[in-house]
């Protein structure tokens, strides 16, 4: 297994994890009848986009990849929260792996290395959000050094409404 930065030729594959994983993760959390978030080929027009416009080491997406392809991928970009300093505070927006290399480092894998990449972009801090009701990934933050930090905010996509909390960690 390895971690790399993406490029523009890897913009399916993240689409692929991206739907895959969703759809896993967020069972009986979200609806899943919306078809834009389902759809690889929509999703891949916007992978597309955020790929050509990464500028790193300040934004960028890793992949985690292996002999069978990419299984994950983490977004990474200065904040883009009031409260904080874009120059100082970096964000990963995403992060998310195939549900069948859940549970198998993989995860902390590329989230170290999206740590690191962030500390060496000059970032002091990094956030991330998370669906509330998400335990999971509330568990895999917690175990790596992440902690809620009383930001909250409210998400009416999709007609639904849903509580967002923010996690902060160091990176000095």
């Amino acid at each position: 297994m390895r971690v790399r930065r993406a490029d523009v030729t890897d913009a399916l594959a993240i689409a692929v994890v991206h739907v895959a994983s969703s759809r896993a993760a967020y069972q009986g959390l979200l609806p899943q009848d919306d078809p834009d978030s389902q759809e690889t080929g929509r999703r891949r027009e916007v992978w597309e986009r955020i790929l050509a416009e990464a500028d790193w080491p300040r934004s960028a997406t890793l992949v985690a990849d292996n002999d069978d392809g990419i299984v994950g991928f983490a977004d990474l970009c200065p904040t883009r929260d009031q409260d904080a300093d874009p120059l100082t505070v970096g964000e990963i927006t995403a992060i998310y792996l195939l549900p069948a290399v859940w549970g198998a480092g993989v995860g902390a894998l590329l989230m170290t290395a999206s740590v690191n990449a962030l500390g060496e972009a000059g970032y002091r801090q990094a956030t991330l959000w998370v669906l509330e009701t998400n335990h999971r990934a509330r568990r895999f933050y917690e175990a790596n050094g992440w902690l809620a930090d009383k930001a909250v905010k409210q998400d009416k996509t999709r007609g639904v409404l849903r509580t967002i909390v923010r996690y902060r960690r160091s990176l000095g």
